[in-house]
């Protein structure tokens, strides 16, 4: 398999680093909003963790990915 060129192996660990702030963020909003709409005060945590997690999943997944295709 070919190498990819560097611009694209740059962009695709610079996207790496604003999945878990942004996969966090959409978390918080989610909880937030059904904070809102339910009258709660705990499911903003809830998304959090859960964006957070699923940020970490996803960053996971990427370097495996990259680390098993030798790049």
């Amino acid at each position: 398999m070919a190498k990819k060129p560097l611009p694209a192996r740059v962009g695709e660990y610079i996207s790496l680093g604003f999945l878990l702030p942004a996969s966090t963020l959409a978390g918080y909003v989610i909880g937030y909003l059904m904070d809102k709409e339910f009258d709660t005060r705990w499911m903003y945590i809830a998304g959090i963790v859960l964006g957070s997690v699923a940020g970490f999943v996803k960053l996971v997944q990427q370097l495996t990915r990259d680390m098993r295709d030798g790049e």
